[in-house]
């Protein structure tokens, strides 16, 4: 970081900062712990002498222990992409109105989650409805290890609530879609042929003022081969919306060839687990009884709102150690 010319290029710079915001994260408290567990045997043979210490003991041992399982998390993060930031898609599925609120509830969720990490986050598009909430919606949450924590979120998300988009109070189910890429940086080569990209450009929806809804700034990339669809409308600039597609087009394509690593894992391990963005994840119930309960981990929580105020380490953690737990089933 010391060496001239360091952050000419302002995207590669940010990438090698995060690098080693996520290498801090692990080293920091394995050092920490190390000299904990060497102080330990001092302060255990001074319980010896003063029995009134071994309350300072066993808090000190809990400590090391909740920073070692903490650790342990950490070390699961270790595929070649769970270091980077993550661009993370929600859209609207069955449930009409219903369904684009939950849409919006969502992207509340993952916003709150975010800014208690001291993520931060950009909204690189957005399309509301008519109505209320949204159609959908990508976010870049960028931090350490945040595709790493997030990648797991992938899949359909349920809501079960009384409507109250419905005069007769009737219960209402609605399901939103969520996609998760990682936020790549140039330094890694990805292989797409621009014949195989159609573009197109079309004028931005919704709030942005009045240039934005007038000027066909707006820019939709399709990749023909893959069927991958993206697109960016947030910014005034077409240029900038193009650069934008761009990018999350290639998050896309790398996630895509992690999706055939992970097939060809499940295979290879005879697993049958539930992952990718067309397969029912969790459920949310907010009648009959608060709870929020993950389909493939079993994971719940009675703190329906807590969840929704972005409380959901519990849910990233507890995929991490179920992946693990289905290669070592296997």
């Amino acid at each position: 970081m010391s060496r001239p010319g360091f952050w000419d290029n302002q995207e590669r710079a940010q990438g090698v900062v995060g690098e080693l915001k996520s290498l801090r994260l692990i080293l920091k408290p394995l050092e920490d712990s190390l000299a904990a567990a060497a102080d330990l045997d001092g302060l255990m043979e001074l319980a010896g002498d003063d029995p009134s210490a071994e309350g300072d003991v066993r808090l000190e041992i809990e400590r090391i222990e909740a920073t070692l399982n903490d650790l342990e998390l950490r070390a699961l993060l270790n595929g070649p992409h769970d270091g980077a930031g993550a661009i993370l898609s929600i859209h609207a599925r069955d449930g009409g109105t219903d369904a684009n609120d939950w849409a919006e509830m969502l992207q509340r969720m993952y916003s709150q989650w975010a800014q208690k990490n001291d993520y931060a986050i950009e909204i690189l598009d957005r399309v509301p409805d008519d109505v209320a909430g949204i159609q959908s919606v990508t976010l870049a949450i960028r931090g350490p290890m945040a595709y790493g924590y997030l990648k797991g979120e992938m899949g359909i998300h349920r809501l079960v609530r009384i409507s109250p988009f419905n005069s007769e109070g009737k219960r209402q189910t609605s399901f939103a879609a969520v996609d998760v890429s990682p936020e790549i940086d140039d330094s890694i080569k990805v292989e797409i042929d621009e014949a195989d990209v159609r573009e197109d450009v079309f004028r931005a929806s919704g709030a942005g003022g009045q240039h934005v809804n007038k000027t066909s700034s707006a820019i939709r990339l399709t990749h023909i081969p893959t069927g991958i669809v993206v697109q960016c409308q947030n910014e005034r600039s077409q240029h900038k919306n193009r650069a934008f597609a761009w990018k999350m087009l290639r998050a896309r394509m790398v996630r895509a060839e992690e999706e055939k690593r992970e097939a060809q894992d499940a295979e290879k391990y005879k697993s049958q687990a539930r992952t990718g963005f067309g397969s029912q994840i969790r459920n949310y119930f907010l009648h009959p009884d608060q709870r929020v309960k993950d389909a493939r981990t079993g994971y719940s929580s009675t703190q329906f709102h807590d969840v929704l105020d972005g409380d959901i380490q519990g849910f990233l953690d507890s995929f991490l150690r179920w992946r693990v737990q289905q290669h070592e089933a296997a």
